[in-house]
């Protein structure tokens, strides 16, 4: 069947439809996990707890500079087009590029693969030790079959139309909030200790790195730049946590009243998220001890909390709350990853079927192309390392972003902004100066990371050179 290319996105989604695509997108598997590495990296309860705040409180400052952004361009593509608009478009493809290329595709790969290991809890046979094929250069293990179905399921649903994936995005990102909600409520009821919390806050900002040594916990004393890349590192755990939240801005053809919903649900969904953090890590130092933070099996401190709250069944609680979190959070991240693609397909820097829109009005081809490439990170095993290296990048981009606001007030003053970036320039300068420091710490501190991170954004420097000249044999034809 011949697509009519003429075909538009259709405004579907409402506020309640566009915030539950924010917290879902940002809620994964990262609240369960994160909070070990941050205690040992920075020991306190006062720091740990600071951690997640500030990280709270510049996702905050950015999703409501966002805002402005979003309602000046209510287009498809969101963070694209406000680069293409405020530089020009060889940065907004080094955006895309890297979108496709790790960050977008290779978060969809990582939190299939969380699916999977915590579906193994209740089916053993999917276990990532369960090997279905070996060889010398790579072996497949059930996990990763789990989770490329789990990938191909939803990108088959979300090309049957936004309405579906909708569905999918508010049911399990309501079922996720509330089963968060119902964890912290019963870990402060049921597992709480006021000696465990006591012991926690009494030296809660004693800054100190902690490690295991013959089953002993050993400290030691932070301060000076050694404090600042502890904080940097730790910082790095819960921003990534609270990130994805911009998800919201790529399906902006698909929100009624975008110009309003985008920068409400912008707001809601990232403070409903921070709000859910922070108690949730409360929660965490009401019910287990410092040591049992930081040091817990497999950085698993949700599944440690659990155990204490439920018995010997809080795994299997973890389990179904992680299933329920990641499904979502991958039906968020499918549903609006490919309308990036689509946006440069249309300005001639992607696959020219990614620019196409199938008879339920999506990008059908974009979002098998995207389908595909995760689904081979799934495969390589590598997806995590992939995260790791664009660390830098996806702060970058955020950066340039919130700049683009400065530039597009002296550049465009003439568009109408139905919202105004809160607290401009005060707030939006403060999360270029904070995030623009966390970038410079984790550039010396985590360089081994970082450095290949930039690698792979300046890859896309030649690509772009050549989809350029391929733009002129083919007008010049």
């Amino acid at each position: 069947m011949e697509i009519n290319q003429t075909k538009s996105f259709k405004p579907t989604l409402g506020l309640l439809d566009a915030t539950m695509v924010v917290a879902g997108s940002m809620i994964g598997s990262g609240i369960f996990l994160v909070t070990a590495e941050i205690a040992r990296n920075v020991g306190g309860a006062g720091w740990i707890t600071a951690m997640w705040v500030l990280a709270g409180v510049v996702t905050l400052i950015a999703a409501l500079s966002y805002g402005e952004l979003s309602g000046m361009y209510p287009k498809a593509g969101g963070q694209y087009v406000y680069l293409r608009e405020a530089y020009n478009p060889f940065i907004a493809f080094l955006f895309g590029w890297t979108q496709f290329g790790v960050i977008q595709t290779g978060t969809i790969a990582a939190v299939a693969v969380a699916f999977a290991k915590f579906t193994a809890y209740l089916v053993p046979g999917f276990s990532e030790k369960n090997l279905l094929f070996e060889s010398s250069l790579f072996n497949i293990s059930a996990a990763q079959i789990v989770a490329i179905i789990s990938i191909v399921i939803l990108t088959y649903i979300n090309t049957r139309g936004v309405k579906h994936g909708k569905a999918i995005q508010t049911v399990f990102t309501l079922a996720k909030l509330l089963s968060l909600f119902g964890l912290i409520i019963f870990g402060f009821l049921l597992g709480a200790k006021a000696e465990i919390w006591n012991a926690n806050w009494e030296n809660a900002w004693a800054a100190n790195s902690l490690s295991l040594t013959d089953g002993n916990m050993v400290t030691a004393a932070l301060s000076g730049i050694a404090l600042m890349g502890a904080i940097a590192i730790s910082m790095k755990g819960s921003l990534f946590s609270s990130d994805a939240w911009n998800n919201v801005t790529f399906i902006a053809a698909e929100i009624k009243n975008p110009q309003k919903n985008i920068g409400r649900s912008l707001f809601l969904g990232t403070l409903i998220v921070t709000i859910i953090y922070v108690s949730a890590n409360l929660m965490y130092l009401a019910v287990l001890p410092i040591k049992d933070i930081a040091f817990a099996a497999n950085d698993r401190v949700g599944v440690a909390a659990a155990e204490q709250i439920f018995g010997s069944t809080g795994s299997m609680v973890i389990a179904v709350m992680i299933m329920i979190s990641t499904f979502g959070c991958n039906n968020g991240l499918i549903l609006s990853g490919a309308r990036i693609y689509y946006t440069m397909a249309q300005d001639k820097l992607f696959f020219k079927g990614a620019g196409e829109l199938n008879a339920h009005s999506v990008p059908a081809k974009g979002l098998w192309i995207q389908c595909f490439w995760a689904s081979f990170l799934c495969l390589t095993g590598r997806y995590n390392d992939l995260l790791a290296l664009v660390i830098f990048g996806v702060l970058l981009f955020y950066i340039l972003t919130i700049l683009g606001i400065f530039i597009l007030r002296k550049k465009r003053p003439e568009l109408e902004r139905p919202y105004k970036a809160f607290g401009y320039p005060v707030l939006p300068a403060i999360y270029i100066v904070v995030a623009l420091g966390l970038a410079l710490l984790l550039l010396r501190f985590e360089a081994r990371y970082t450095l290949p991170g930039l690698g792979i954004i300046l890859l896309g420097v030649p690509l772009y050179y050549l989809a350029m000249s391929r733009q002129r044999r083919q007008t010049a034809g």
